[in-house]
């Protein structure tokens, strides 16, 4: 796609502008302008869902190709504005200043073009780590969403005054074609999908009880849960007709493996959005997106699996754990914990791996301090890849499926090739936005 835009400005006379200084900063303006609109369009396919996009990449792996291709837009969006500002000003007696007005003020589209900015501008600053931290999910998602907004502002600025979109027939259907699939994409697989399948399934809420002090599992029921196809490992984005707030969809994964007729999921009340679900009444109406994700057992490469989950994590496992096909003693189950004391799902995975003949190990206490380990510091001195493989002796054998804060995930993750797993063989989800 970066090719086809490249070789349209190229054939837009772009090279030949940089002969001179004015025409030049403003042919490399526009080359940013076009790179940077193609990697914005690419930005938001990547995260529209599309179903067969999803099951290839897995929508962890999507989100953080979708955060590095949205700084790399906006940086070469900011590109395109001092480029073009500074070619467009070297030609003209008006200045640097007296350019800018001009650009507000008598060329179409600009104004929005502007307003797009600045709803991309803050997309971008609450996308950074530190502010995320600071920010409720709700607000972080509220605030996501207009990054369409300003993809959709820029459209009227390069329908009547880019060159390179009405240049030549060849470059307006490539351009047309670009948005068209991506609006698309979007309307369909955001919107239309999701309600289809929602209707069909017909869910609502049959039960809600707590999971521990500061967790609480939601079970739904429907006429049609099994057209979900949902498997065990994976999530759903969740919307509650419950009232204010219904419009924000919040990510949980599945904690017990799907039956055909119910779906259950146990979240951590952390927020406004999960402190709602204790008061969930049964009887209301559910609407879901997906399933989505990667971990479930048609990506398993062997018959040993190792299902390593901390905190919240563990419950994509315990859905694993439910539904991996597995003979006794090859499956092994490692649930980290902080607190000693909390008994989330902890009876319900010691049930299941003695119905299984799975091995059920719990970490408990606090990370060892001053050192980035996954192990707790009850563990002694013993390193990450030698405690990997007194839990599993054979564990290059094994698939290991790991879910938790991104932090402890990398440490599993680097623990395991390090301890010789393949990396086709490591299954992860990170717990975070």
């Amino acid at each position: 796609m970066l090719l086809a835009v490249t070789a349209l400005w190229v054939h837009g006379g772009g090279v030949q502008d940089l002969a001179a200084v004015g025409s030049g900063l403003t042919s490399l303006g526009r080359l940013t302008g076009l790179i940077a609109s193609a990697l914005l369009l690419a930005q938001v396919f990547l995260m529209a869902r599309v179903p067969l996009v999803e099951q290839a990449w897995g929508q962890d792996r999507l989100t953080r190709v979708h955060r590095r291709v949205g700084f790399t837009s906006f940086t070469l969006m900011f590109a395109h504005l001092a480029l073009i500002t500074a070619g467009y000003a070297w030609d003209t007696p008006a200045g640097l200043w007296g350019t800018l007005v001009d650009f507000a003020v008598d060329y179409p589209g600009m104004l929005l073009a502007i307003a797009g900015t600045a709803a991309l501008v803050m997309v971008v600053v609450t996308s950074f780590k530190a502010a995320r931290a600071r920010l409720r999910y709700e607000s972080w998602h509220l605030i996501h969403l207009y990054g369409y907004l300003g993809a959709g502002l820029a459209l009227p600025h390069q329908l009547w005054t880019g060159q390179e979109f009405l240049a030549s027939p060849v470059a307006t259907a490539f351009w047309w074609t670009l948005w068209a699939v991506t609006a698309g994409a979007v309307v369909v697989f955001r919107a239309l999908l999701p309600l289809w399948c929602s209707a069909r399934a017909g869910l609502r809420v049959q039960s809600v009880t707590a999971a521990g002090p500061h967790a609480v599992t939601v079970t739904v029921a429907g006429r049609g849960a099994h057209r979900l196809h949902a498997r065990g490992g994976q999530f759903f984005q969740w919307r509650f007709l419950d009232g204010p707030g219904w419009t924000r969809a919040h990510p949980y994964s599945l904690s017990a493996a799907p039956d055909g007729r119910t779906l259950q999921f146990t979240a951590a009340v952390v927020g406004d959005g999960t402190g709602r679900l204790w008061d969930m009444r049964p009887g209301t109406r559910v609407l879901v997106e997906g399933p989505y994700g990667r971990m479930h057992d048609g990506v398993r490469t062997g018959r040993k699996a190792l299902l390593m989950g901390a905190g919240i994590g563990i419950t994509p496992m315990k859905a694993l754990l439910e539904s991996l096909p597995a003979d006794a003693g090859e499956i092994t189950v490692v649930h980290r914990v902080s607190d000693p004391d909390d008994p989330t799902l902890h009876a319900d995975l010691l049930a299941a791996a003695r119905t299984r003949g799975a091995r059920y190990i719990r970490l408990e206490g606090r990370r060892r301090p001053g050192a980035d380990s996954w192990l707790p510091a009850s563990a002694g001195d013993v390193d990450d890849v030698t405690a990997l493989r007194r839990i599993c002796p054979d564990l290059a054998e094994h698939d290991v499926f790991v879910c938790g804060a991104p932090a402890w995930t990398d440490l599993v993750r680097q623990a395991a090739r390090r301890g010789g797993v393949p990396a086709e063989r490591i299954h992860d989800e990170r717990f975070s936005f």
